[in-house]
């Protein structure tokens, strides 16, 4: 090889390193090949708890109603079992208001199989009595924790925040975490309405419902006063 092909050579390989090195700036690491795939929707194990305050006359009206919220949610969350914790140390007080608790929420409709009484280590007899159940809650992500150059588009792949915000808005709206799990079963379908539907079939009739008249002008339907 000739003094003038390498001198070919080494320039050729000077001008393509400068290249190379902006193609491959986008960042360090496997990159995923959506922004979805990078913020996947999960969710995380969470709690819900009241602690209720032991009076020795009982449990209190405020205290009644909120065990009736917490049915109400307890229903809601589709939960297994609903716990109920007494404080350590043996007051027949303490003691006896966990058992009213159990019976109050037995009383409100939940089955006895799904309410449980246990003890936990408390600082002090006379500590509240805790009643509650696990949840399912939506992990939102935390975005704009760290940031790359967005002037760097060599690889042509998006910035470390792409999508983010998007996925962390869907998951602090979703209503029932565990949708993200898995879909919800299919309803059955309404066996009345599909037989008038086939009755009017056969018969010829329209099988659509009855819509109402439209008034000259106006595009909107009655509404309930």
């Amino acid at each position: 090889m000739t003094r003038s092909s390498l001198i070919v050579l080494a320039s050729a390989v000077l001008l393509a390193a400068p290249l190379a090195a902006c193609g491959g700036a986008a960042g360090s690491g496997p990159v995923p090949l959506t922004p979805t795939s990078r913020f996947a929707l999960q969710v995380e194990p969470g709690i819900d708890r009241v602690a209720f305050a032991v009076h020795e006359t009982g449990l209190s009206e405020n205290q009644t109603l909120a065990l009736g919220d917490m049915v109400n949610r307890f229903a809601g969350e589709g939960a297994p079992m609903l716990t109920v914790e007494a404080p350590s140390g043996d007051d027949p007080v303490s003691s006896d208001v966990a058992w009213r608790i159990k019976g109050a929420l037995e009383a409100q409709g939940v089955p006895p199989h799904q309410v449980r009484v246990v003890t936990y280590i408390a600082p002090d007899p006379r500590a509240p009595v805790l009643v509650g159940f696990d949840t399912v809650r939506a992990a939102v992500p935390q975005c704009g924790t760290s940031w790359t150059n967005l002037g760097r588009t060599g690889a042509n792949a998006g910035y470390a925040n792409f999508g983010c915000a998007v996925n962390a808005n869907l998951a602090a709206q979703i209503a029932d975490p565990r949708d993200i799990v898995s879909p919800r079963a299919i309803q059955p379908g309404s066996a009345a309405r599909r037989a008038v539907v086939f009755d009017k079939y056969r018969l010829g009739e329209p099988t659509a419902a009855t819509r109402e008249p439209m008034i000259e002008n106006e595009r909107v339907s009655n509404a309930v006063d």
